[in-house]
Order: C-alpha cells, then sequence, then structure tokens
C-alpha cells in the first residue's frame, strides 16, 4: 500500500470518527479555540484600530504592534503562558478553549493583523467623502459607522481573515498543552514516527484553514456594499500596476 493509501485509510478508519480522538472531536475543538481567540482579538483590536484610523492618528502605534506581533513565534508565546498560568485551565474561566496558554497564544496572534488592518482601511477612507459626509452634517459616529466603515470593510475584513487563518494553522501548537486540535494527530504522529498520521493531520488543518477562509470571504461579500466590490473590481482593471487596495486586500 502506497503512502497516499495510508493516509486515506487513517482518515475512513471507524476509529477516527468516535471517541474523544475522533475527527469530529478535535474538529470541534480546533473551531472552538480559532474561533474564541479569534472573536475576543477582534472586539479588543478592531475598535481600537476603527478609532485610530478615524482620528488619523497613531498609525505608527498600530504598525508597530502588528510588527512586534508578527516577529513573536508563537511557540515561545506558548511556552511563556504555559509558565506564567499552568497548563489546562485551572480558573475555569476559559473553560471553552480547554487551555488558557493556548488562548493566550492565539488571542496575541491574532490582534496585529486586525489592528493594522482596521487602522489603514479607516485611515484611507478618501478625504472627499469624508469631506461630503461633514458637509451634510454627520458627527464622528454617524461618519463612522454610515461612510467610513463602509468603505473600509475590505481591508478589515482582510484582516480579520488573515488572523483567521493564522490561528487555524498555529492552533496545531495547542495539543502540546493539551487543548487537543488537529495538533494531536501531528504530535502523536511525531512521536511514534507515523508519517502518515502526521500528514493527515496537516491536510485536516489546511482543509480548515481554507473552509474558514472561504466562509469569510462570503462574509466580507455579503457585508461589503455593492458599489464598493464593484469599484474594487474596476480599480484591480485598470490600474493593475499600481498599488491599490482591492476587494480582498492590500495590493503591494
Amino acid at each position: 500500500m502506497g503512502f497516499f493509501g495510508q493516509v486515506f485509510d487513517f482518515l475512513t478508519s471507524s476509529d477516527q470518527w468516535h471517541g474523544d480522538e475522533s475527527i469530529p472531536h478535535l474538529l470541534g475543538q480546533h473551531v472552538q479555540l480559532t474561533v474564541v481567540s479569534v472573536l475576543v482579538a477582534a472586539v479588543v483590536a478592531l475598535p481600537i484600530g476603527i478609532v485610530l484610523g478615524h482620528v488619523r492618528t497613531g498609525g505608527a502605534i498600530a504598525v508597530n504592534i502588528a510588527n512586534i506581533g508578527r516577529a513573536l513565534p508563537a511557540f515561545a508565546l506558548l511556552i511563556l503562558s504555559v509558565q506564567w498560568v499552568g497548563i489546562g485551565d485551572p480558573t475555569g474561566i476559559l473553560t471553552p478553549v480547554q487551555s488558557v496558554p493556548a488562548f493566550i497564544a492565539m488571542f496575541a496572534l491574532a490582534v496585529p493583523p486586525m489592528l493594522a488592518n482596521a487602522y489603514v482601511g479607516m485611515a484611507n477612507v478618501d478625504d472627499e467623502i469624508r469631506e461630503s459626509a461633514r458637509g451634510m452634517g454627520m458627527n464622528a459616529r454617524q461618519m463612522i459607522w454610515r461612510v467610513e466603515l463602509p468603505n473600509a470593510v475590505p481591508l478589515v475584513m482582510a484582516g480579520v481573515r488573515t488572523a483567521t487563518v493564522a490561528v487555524v494553522a498555529t492552533a496545531t501548537l495547542a495539543a502540546l498543552v493539551d487543548s487537543g486540535g488537529f495538533g494531536r494527530y501531528i504530535i502523536d504522529g511525531i512521536a511514534v514516527n507515523d508519517h502518515a498520521k502526521i500528514f493527515a493531520g496537516g491536510l485536516l488543518v489546511a482543509l480548515l484553514a481554507i473552509a474558514m477562509e472561504l466562509l469569510l470571504a462570503l462574509l466580507q461579500r455579503a457585508i461589503t456594499s455593492p458599489g464598493i466590490r464593484a469599484e474594487g473590481k474596476i480599480r484591480v482593471r485598470d490600474l493593475a500596476t499600481q498599488p491599490i487596495v482591492s476587494a480582498t486586500g492590500p495590493a503591494l
């Protein structure tokens, strides 16, 4: 039997669909940790980025936080969190994500891209649009919700999508601190030198990341104004050689 045949047999075995080490159970743990981490990071990062982008100040802070966050290895954060709070959830506060250290590491990973993209998306709203809103008598809150944020949605959502995919991929490390997820297959496979199990774990993580990306792309399309989507397509077609903001994020 070839290698991919072994992977297929592993994934289709009845043992992998029942019990605490089954694919559905580990999928639930992986999704749970990802969703909780990203949601909490969004609650913290997006309002800060949106406000800073609205007042167009603090850009250096947002960019530096993003750069620091990208530079910090998730594994190092995980180990430091274990030394700080221990393995598991002794407080019972974050029981849904099984492990405080894993949550801290994933939260820290998700904040930088959302903060930076929210700031850039809001700060890059066209000055003429802002001035028109002021001329209509809108206050700051109305400008944010009715003018600036709808225009910034593509970049804001690009940050959320980037953060989510990064957390899905990195959450495999959570198995090291007893948080479950598909990383369990990878770590257990390494321990017994089972390459088919390792590959299967990596494949499941990749498929989950793709599924999350597609779901968020559909959400982005649903909450983006049709006019903004059309404008993004025109700009991509007509100004392809210039650095612009497309419907899926910044083009460099």
